[in-house]
């Protein structure tokens, strides 16, 4: 199974493309799409949008994995991260690629181990799992790995319960 991680940010979009096989997990491709401050916002979606399609129709993922979004104290921001996230997903719907998403609480959790786990604790981790030669960077590089690995550890438990609700 290949899946694309994806993690929206309107300044830098991260993405990574990790395929599990026999239980082994390979980073097949990583990058970010980067986009200016004094760029209009209709313009940075645009880029991210043409950018993130461009990846989807080369590597054709299975699915795509997104966090979900995260409310904190700055509203803006959360916007800004929710306009990045819709065309992320628009992205993914034109180029009919399944889409699944998990919070922050739970991608820390499945790379980790620690649901609290901070920004280096996962580039470390997911250096370690994908066996690269350096930690990604920027963060936002390793977020979207780490979010690919969180649905490649949690996959086959959702086809087994949906297996299992199959059968009820």
């Amino acid at each position: 199974m290949i899946v694309l991680g994806i993690d929206p940010g309107t300044a830098i979009t991260g993405y990574g493309l990790v395929r599990e096989e026999h239980g082994a997990l390979t980073c097949l491709k990583m990058g970010a799409v980067l986009t200016r401050a004094q760029t209009p916002l209709p313009a940075r979606l645009s880029i991210i949008y043409d950018e993130l399609s461009a990846v989807i129709a080369e590597s054709r993922p299975d699915c795509a994995a997104v966090e979900q979004l995260f409310f904190n104290t700055n509203a803006k921001s959360a916007l800004a991260v929710g306009h990045a996230r819709g065309v992320a997903l628009l992205a993914c719907a034109r180029l009919e690629t399944p889409v699944v998403e998990y919070t922050p609480l739970q991608v820390k959790l499945a790379v980790s181990g620690y649901g609290r786990a901070d920004k280096k604790q996962i580039q470390s981790m997911v250096k370690l799992l994908l066996s690269l030669d350096a930690e990604p960077r920027p963060d936002d590089i390793a977020d979207a790995l780490a979010i690919a690995i969180c649905h490649l550890s949690s996959a086959p438990y959702q086809a087994q319960a949906n297996r299992d609700g199959d059968q009820a």
